[in-house]
């Protein structure tokens, strides 16, 4: 049997869900999906979370607090409770990305497909600052940035790590998460996706890391493009830790941030004598800064 609990929510809250692991503890976590059902109330949302199990009282109060509203339940019997989760996201165009799930697989022409589950790792480019990060690659290859030696910092799902190597496929790619839980989802859809895992030009290495802590990244460093699509409070503690993992001149992505925390964010790097190159825009800006 599989369940489903229903929570009304703001936009905000929707668009947050994929931030923080809600349930730490858990030994089987939720799928969790936000959709906006009626595109004539834009703040109205609906948070999904699927579970294999009947959701524990504790399970339902973590989810309450996630909206603004109650809890609904519902049993959804022998249906394939992950495929239904994924029913309702759309494929999602960023720059020249295409990113789908299983349930759609016909791929635009001159489009970068990518097919990635709505899993247990954040990353699937349905949220705003993923695809904000893939427009963010794309403008810089379209400007002609340049790299070699890539770095995917909190990768979850791996899918900015995916489309580095897609844009500068001769470049070492590295990708880490806290969770190695991620790191595992990140190995499948890099096998379903074609992406070389290795030591290699062209190819990936996966591991587990907690910021810039980690042999893996001390022996890759420095690179010219760090990526991070993490929060705003991580972001700023890494500031000295992402600057002198960087070669002169290169470039760091940000995203993870709320416009409100855009300059704080900024400030941090900018204090270490990089330059902001691009600020972003949105609700969920994107910044690029070069050293």
């Amino acid at each position: 049997m599989s369940w489903r609990v229903t929570i009304p929510c703001t936009r905000a809250q929707g668009e947050a869900i994929g931030e923080a692991d809600f349930f730490p503890d858990a030994d089987t976590l939720p799928v969790l999906v936000a959709d906006e059902p009626d595109e004539s109330r834009p703040d109205e949302w609906l948070i999904h979370a699927y579970f294999e199990h009947e959701p524990k009282s504790d399970e339902l109060a973590i989810l309450a607090n996630l909206g603004s509203g109650p809890p609904s339940l519902e049993q959804l019997g022998e249906a394939d409770w992950v495929t239904m989760s994924q029913a309702g996201l759309q494929p999602i165009r960023a720059g020249r990305f295409y990113v789908h799930t299983p349930m759609y697989r016909g791929v635009p022409r001159g489009m970068i497909a990518f097919e990635i589950d709505a899993s247990l790792a954040f990353g699937t480019g349905q949220h705003a600052t993923t695809a904000g990060c893939l427009e963010a690659l794309d403008k810089l290859h379209r400007e002609g940035a340049r790299f070699t030696n890539v770095a995917d910092i909190g990768t979850g799902t791996g899918l900015l790590a995916f489309a580095a190597l897609a844009l500068w496929p001769e470049a070492k790619a590295i990708a880490t998460d806290i969770d190695p839980i991620a790191v595992d989802v990140a190995v499948d859809n890099a096998a379903i996706n074609g992406v070389k895992v290795g030591h290699a030009p062209g190819e990936l290495l996966l591991g587990t890391a907690d910021g810039m802590d980690s042999p893996l990244l001390a022996a890759r460093a420095p690179f010219d493009l760090i990526i991070a699509n993490i929060l705003a409070g991580p972001l700023i503690e890494l500031a000295p830790d992402f600057a002198k993992a960087l070669t002169p001149g290169g470039t760091v992505v940000l995203a993870g941030l709320l416009d409100t925390q855009a300059d704080n964010v900024g400030r941090a790097y900018q204090d270490l004598g990089m330059t902001l190159v691009d600020s972003g825009s949105g609700e969920w800006p994107v910044l690029a800064l070069r050293s």
